[in-house]
């Protein structure tokens, strides 16, 4: 399974347990979920968090797509 795509999912799955320096250093493949934590992280208002839900929703999408296109189903 592709470290980015794994990396992406973990976040997916729990977003405590990746640090915002993972996301960035992963940039490549998870770019919706860095912009996801910083706008989380840039203010504590209902319009940031709604932001990180469609960012999280986009990188689930990309995973499911890297999924179905290689036929690597992986769990983190």
């Amino acid at each position: 399974m592709n470290k980015h795509i794994e990396l992406v999912k973990k976040w997916l799955d729990d977003p405590d347990s990746v640090t915002l320096q993972e996301l960035k250093d992963n940039a490549y493949a998870a770019d919706s979920a860095a912009d996801a934590a910083y706008a989380a992280d840039a203010a504590a208002s209902a319009a940031a968090y709604e932001a990180a839900d469609a960012y999280a929703a986009d990188a689930a999408e990309c995973v499911k797509k890297y999924e179905e296109l290689t036929g690597e189903f992986g769990e983190v």
